[in-house]
């Protein structure tokens, strides 16, 4: 196993414990964790493995400078996605909702994976925040329609109505 590999094992075995340990003892583990790769100086992964932990316990003002310190620093890959996800998610949380709502839309045309879902998920939220129902449940709509066992194109075309 590799340094790299071993490092990403034993940051899944600290967040398998959140949940089951304080708050305070699970973020302490994450910057004790992601000192190993760190040190003193700023590092996207690092960076965002502490947005997370404390996006995770409710220290949303605390993540967001973490979010944007990673990106900014260089994440690439899925963590780069999650991030962006997670930052417009902290965003609305801390009411900064219109730029919450950019983030997404460009993550929702400029991406796809297996997160597609989860964009459209916290997008809805942000627009449902602004009382854009209507857009926010043709995303729910349309993310459905791809995992139902049936009527799948009656769901997609039924949320594509919804804001004609």
């Amino acid at each position: 196993m590799t340094e790299s590999e071993l490092w990403e094992k034993e940051l899944k075995t600290i967040w398998d414990r959140l949940g089951s340990i304080s708050n305070d003892e699970f973020i302490h583990q994450i910057k004790k964790h992601t000192e190993k790769i760190s040190s003193d100086k700023s590092n996207a992964i690092a960076d965002f493995e502490r947005a997370c932990a404390y996006d995770s316990t409710g220290f949303e003002q605390n993540a967001e400078p973490l979010y944007r310190s990673a990106l900014t620093s260089g994440l690439t890959g899925l963590r780069r996605r999650r991030a962006r996800i997670q930052l417009a998610s902290t965003l609305r949380n801390n009411g900064k909702i219109h730029e919450s709502i950019e983030i997404l839309r460009e993550e929702k045309e400029n991406y796809s994976d297996e997160l597609d879902d989860a964009v459209h998920a916290f997008l809805a939220l942000s627009l449902s925040s602004l009382n854009n129902d209507k857009e926010a449940l043709s995303l729910v709509l349309e993310s459905l329609s791809k995992h139902l066992p049936r009527y799948n194109r009656s769901v997609y075309n039924y949320s594509k109505e919804l804001i004609k």
